[in-house]
């Protein structure tokens, strides 16, 4: 199977911080995006694909507020939204968190990891309306939120509907201009480098570079404001 990165997930206290963020950080305005009923987030999105990182693009993301979270009793958001370190260290500037890879074959990919001990979560399938049509995808969830590896193992997301013959139709890629920012790079250390680095063999993602070392995950980005390098620094 093959995997490749989809978006790269920046977490905001609130929205509108998050795009006070980009614009400052980054030069650009991120366009729109949507609201997420189950976990009671919603993004903006900006797009950052290169010919290296096709699907490419960036999701800042915020608990909203006015939304409730539908999940069950006991079920977290996704992407540690609730953790509390998480929380305080956003509270002072949105941060680079987590990313998403794209597969075709998302089944496979739990079952891959699942046979290394990874129990990377169940396939949440989800959907939102867009004037080109409707937004329909999977992506792994687990119960309690956890990204795991401290964000530097991806979540895995499959659009379309499961048995679409062309599942990446219709995928944010399509749905967004030119924001003149692109990706450049992905780095990742970790102190279990050497099995952070199977599971991305297992899942076939290969373009992001592992090393052993203090956790981070570290983006570079081509921007108007220049070359940016993002950190996570462990949160």
């Amino acid at each position: 199977m093959k995997a490749q990165i989809d978006h790269l997930v920046i977490v905001a206290r609130t929205l509108a911080q998050g795009v006070q963020w980009c614009e400052a950080t980054l030069g650009i305005t991120p366009g729109p995006g949507g609201d997420h009923a189950l976990y009671g987030t919603h993004n903006r999105l900006a797009k950052i694909a290169t010919p290296a990182h096709p699907l490419a693009y960036l999701e800042i993301i915020a608990i909203n507020p006015e939304a409730k979270k539908a999940v069950g009793t006991g079920s977290a958001r996704w992407f540690d939204m609730d953790d509390a370190a998480l929380q305080a260290a956003v509270a002072l500037a949105p941060r680079l968190v987590h990313f998403v890879a794209q597969t075709d074959d998302l089944q496979a990919g739990r079952n891959a990891l699942k046979a290394l001990g990874i129990d990377r979560g169940p396939a949440l399938h989800a959907s939102r309306h867009l004037r080109k049509g409707r937004l329909q995808w999977q992506i792994t969830v687990r119960d309690d939120g956890q990204r795991l590896f401290d964000g530097a193992l991806p979540s895995l997301i499959q659009w379309g509907k499961p048995d679409a013959a062309e599942p990446l139709r219709l995928h944010p890629r399509n749905t967004l201009p030119r924001s003149g920012v692109t990706l450049h790079s992905v780095a990742i250390t970790h102190p279990t480098a050497a099995k952070l680095l199977a599971a991305y063999e297992a899942i076939g993602l290969t373009g992001v570079a592992v090393e052993t070392g203090p956790v981070n995950i570290s983006v570079t980005l081509h921007t108007p404001k220049g070359p940016i390098t993002l950190h996570g620094n462990g949160v």
